[in-house]
């Protein structure tokens, strides 16, 4: 079989969701890159990256990466991350290169399952057959009251784990006038309203989306310590280890951070800080299943928890099913209805698990007709994140 790679496309696409959960509403739209890679024999992967503006990836891809690409072995993972490296982040950038170079990676992962007639979760290693998930219906859009009915409604359905949002964009809201600590002053409220909502026995996350100053985000964690939070996740802006490090070490709380990092030093700055309980990389942005791989075991050298937090579950999930060490996925409300339009044949969560396909590669479809309609909406000239 010829596997050299013969063509590499991809298609900026922003996905509007709109659904509804105890009478609460949630109305956005959601960037992402959708990366279709073709071997001269047919053998088709598909890739993917979000949290990004979708256009500026999509033409990385295809006016940097694809000519590059052509002609290189689509098996050859390993040597196709080390090109793509020297191609696009030559001294160690992050940014928009990783969302590229994990949404050609995950397309390449998806090739090898379908050569090998093996799901990747099982080529990772094949640790278990289900993944355990968190999940997240705590967005900003959500007022006090609707929290609280949207907690009560998953907690009724058998959910145990919760995560919730705080300081809602608050740095970038202080500099448009808005007074962070009132948005603080309602996130304690929020919170509050939440933990009673699930009770004492309910596992309840926050995340502040890097959006908080160190001294913010302890005023908040203290003044909510009594609500016991399982782990406080990216609480600090650009995920400042040494930051992070003395609010794990002031408050005692548990810290995660990751899901937007793109390079493997900026996950062993994390560990050798002592910053982090909980490492969170994220397969769509950090570069592919290749890196994520080495981010679990980078984890597990510390004895440091891996968990999946920047959504997008049907990838992230091979990731956690095929190593050892793998732990918690994230299923988050908004990008599950992002991922069902574009994609087909996705596992379903069973309460609080989801059971990985058996079937060749990823173990869903694209719905590439859903894919090429979208793609000619406008772009969003955003994230567009709940």
């Amino acid at each position: 079989m010829n596997t050299e790679i013969a063509k590499v496309t991809a298609y900026p696409i922003n996905i509007p969701v709109d659904f509804t959960i105890a009478g609460a509403r949630a109305q956005t739209g959601l960037s992402c890159v959708v990366v279709e890679i073709e071997t001269v024999d047919g053998v088709v992967g598909h890739g993917f990256t979000a949290i990004t503006e979708e256009e500026v990836v999509a033409e990385a891809v295809n006016a940097i990466a694809a000519p590059a690409l052509k002609g290189l072995n689509a098996l050859d993972r390993e040597r196709i991350a080390e090109e793509l490296y020297w191609l696009m982040t030559p001294r160690g950038q992050t940014g928009y290169a990783s969302h590229a170079v994990s949404c050609i990676d995950l397309a390449l992962w998806d090739i090898l399952g379908k050569v090998a007639n093996l799901p990747c979760w099982a080529l990772l290693g094949g640790a278990r057959r289900e993944v355990p998930l968190y999940v997240t219906f705590g967005f900003g859009a959500f007022d006090r009251d609707q929290l609280g009915d949207v907690a009560r409604h998953l907690k009724a359905e058998g959910t145990t784990r919760f995560k919730m949002v705080v300081g809602h964009h608050g740095l970038h809201k202080r500099i448009k006038g808005q007074d962070l600590r009132a948005i603080l002053r309602e996130d304690i409220e929020r919170v509050r309203t939440v933990r009673d909502a699930i009770g004492e026995e309910g596992e309840l996350y926050i995340d502040a989306n890097c959006s908080l100053d160190p001294s913010s985000a302890r005023w908040l964690a203290e003044r909510i310590a009594d609500c016991k939070i399982a782990f406080f996740e990216e609480p600090v802006r650009d995920n400042d280890p040494a930051q992070m490090a003395e609010l794990r070490r002031t408050t005692g709380l548990r810290i995660a951070a990751g899901q937007n990092e793109g390079q493997l030093f900026r996950f062993q700055s994390l560990l050798d800080a002592g910053a982090v309980d909980v490492l969170q990389p994220n397969a769509v942005i950090c570069g592919g299943l290749t890196a994520a791989a080495k981010v679990a075991a980078l984890a597990e050298t510390r004895n440091v928890t891996l968990a999946n937090g920047g959504a997008f579950p049907y990838h992230n999930m091979h990731l956690h099913a095929g190593m050892a060490h793998g732990g918690l996925v994230e299923w988050h409300l908004v990008a599950v209805e992002m991922c069902k339009a574009i994609f087909t044949n996705l596992p379903e969560a069973d309460g609080e698990t989801l059971r990985v396909p058996d079937r060749p590669g990823l173990g869903f479809d694209l719905d590439l007709a859903a894919v090429k309609e979208l793609a000619k909406r406008p772009l969003s000239g955003g994230t567009g994140k709940a």
